[in-house]
């Protein structure tokens, strides 16, 4: 029976440091050839947008609130009910309003028959003109307080500035409101905008009838749409913002109330090459070609969230590297890994 060789121990101290010089290379290979992760250049449609949040309103709505403090005795109308304009939304607990109008009106008919009656004698010459003159003064101070009384005994009456829908409805008989209180929102719900804060930043991007994309957390995955109808001229000094009202659509189905999402479309490409914004650093592109890295100028031109319109440096079905590195090098070679 034949005996297999025996390596002598010089031999296999040669082989070991073989193995390890392999294994260092090997790392050092692939340390050489970073792994990157790489999309096409593909071509769709480039759109860039101006992002704002908002909130839906009717076009024409009122909130109504008293002028004056007083108790809640009447509420006549109640959410969801049509009204006219002048039609009695609730009442104010108005007695002492009203005793207070029937005690002065009582002053002003007699301070008003007095000034007539000094009148006759100031024109037979039986009073001097002081005299006149003076129950011509009372009686206007009368009529003032009485008129100022009554517009009081008015302002415990709430009505509707206008013809549309009870939309909201606050307070309860018994309830002791103020004049910063709200408790009617009334408008017409047919015709409705969204109405947006634009950073000031982007104002001067917008313009009348610019198609906008419409999110809402109730209608997820759901296009919506609107268009630019009105951009306020004056902006707010401390949000550094200003309006923009986005008309919607009569078929509609935000309600009113809703917090949105608006993408004001400021710039649109039908058919544009599109490369992803994170292959983008500094200008330039990095084009992969048989497992080498280069670096390619390129001239862009609509800018997306996610996508980048390619002007001139790249062609339709280029494969680009994603995030690149800051240590990649031009001509280099890559590994290309999964996404």
């Amino acid at each position: 029976m034949n005996k297999l060789p025996v390596l002598h121990k010089k031999y296999v101290l040669y082989l070991a440091m073989a193995m390890v010089v392999l294994a260092v290379l090997a790392v050092w290979l692939l340390r050489a050839r970073p792994a990157v992760q790489t999309a096409s250049v593909a071509r769709g449609p480039a759109v860039e947008a101006v992002y704002a949040t908002g909130t839906v309103e009717p076009v024409r709505w009122a909130k109504v609130g008293p002028q004056v403090t007083g108790r809640i005795t009447d509420i006549l109308a109640k959410e969801g009910d049509r009204v006219a304009r002048g039609a009695v939304l609730a009442r104010l607990d108005d007695r002492e309003a009203r005793a207070n109008v029937k005690q002065l009106l009582a002053r002003e008919e007699f301070l008003r028959d007095e000034e007539e009656r000094r009148k006759k004698l100031f024109d037979k010459q039986l009073i001097s003109r002081q005299d006149y003159e003076k129950a011509v003064s009372d009686h206007a101070q009368a009529l003032e307080s009485l008129n100022a009384t009554r517009q009081t005994l008015a302002d415990l009456t709430l009505t509707s500035p206008l013809m549309g829908k009870v939309l909201r409805q606050d307070g309860q008989v018994g309830e002791v409101v103020t004049s910063a209180s709200v408790l009617f929102w009334v408008g017409q719900s047919d015709r409705l905008w969204v109405v947006a804060e634009v950073d000031e930043e982007d104002i001067l991007r917008i313009r009348p009838r610019q198609r906008v994309l419409i999110k809402a957390d109730a209608f997820a995955g759901q296009a919506l749409e609107g268009e630019v109808t009105e951009i306020t001229p004056k902006g707010d000094p401390i949000n550094k913002t200003y309006r923009v009202r986005v008309g919607l659509p009569a078929n509609t189905p935000l309600k009113i109330g809703m917090t949105t999402e608006v993408n004001i479309l400021v710039r649109e490409e039908r058919d544009a090459l599109l490369a992803p914004v994170s292959a983008l650093i500094d200008g330039h592109l990095w084009i992969v070609r048989d497992s080498r890295a280069y670096r390619q100028e390129v001239r862009i031109g609509v800018v997306g969230d996610q996508r980048v319109q390619i002007l001139s440096g790249v062609a339709e079905g280029d494969t680009v590297v994603l995030y690149p590195p800051a240590t990649l090098k031009d001509s280099q070679h890559v590994r290309v890994s999964g996404p």
